[in-house]
């Protein structure tokens, strides 16, 4: 999912009401050292959004309403997926078994999962493990619902959520290496990289 894209398209004209002006990589940014802090204190990932909000305006100069924090965790439903999504999600389900580790609650999972049109063999979010990504319980349940390491190849785009921590566990990983990233930057060494998951899939399937 286009994460950068979806905030922004929520921030800009909220912001713009507010009347405080903010480039995106500023807005990014300050979204990816806000979240890890306030997802350590557990809850639901809609509630993350809401608390992230408030401390945005904090630190931006502004109050958002109750209204405007709560839209922003829902507004996750309507975050589109990158244009080569659906498309290689739909070639790698014909091949392997696809899971998701999902650092949203299981009604956002459920709108997210609309845009995508994939089947997936197992579904894993923040909801149902009790903590979120990079939390090591996320990983260690997803294994233990698929039975272990053996074949296992995770894909994701956020080094700090995901490749690190994966690879930490002696995962395989590969880094889908998308802009608009609103995820802490970390030193991780994924095995392997590509720019898109449609390049991934047709290096994989050919």
């Amino acid at each position: 999912m286009d994460w950068g894209s979806g905030i922004l398209d929520y921030l800009r004209p909220l912001l713009a009401d507010h009347g405080i002006s903010a480039s995106e990589t500023s807005l990014l940014n300050l979204f990816a050292e806000l979240e890890p802090g306030v997802q350590s204190q557990g809850g639901r990932y809609v509630d993350v959004l809401r608390e992230v909000l408030r401390r945005m305006g904090n630190r931006l100069g502004f109050s958002p309403s109750d209204e405007e924090m709560r839209g922003f965790g829902e507004s996750v439903g309507d975050w589109q997926p990158f244009p080569d999504t659906v498309t290689a999600l739909s070639r790698l389900e014909n091949r392997f078994d696809l899971v998701i580790v999902s650092n949203v609650d299981n009604r956002l999972f459920a709108l997210t999962n609309r845009h995508l049109g994939t089947t997936f063999s197992h579904i894993i979010t923040a909801e149902d493990v009790g903590v979120y990504k990079p939390d090591r319980a996320m990983f260690d349940a997803a294994l233990a619902n698929i039975g272990g390491k053996s074949g296992v190849l995770h894909v994701a785009q956020s080094l700090f959520h995901d490749i690190a921590p994966a690879t930490a566990l002696g995962l395989e990983t590969v880094w889908i290496r998308r802009d608009h990233n609103a995820a802490p930057m970390v030193d991780a060494q994924p095995t392997w990289s590509y720019p898109t998951l449609e390049a991934f899939a047709e290096a994989i399937l050919g």
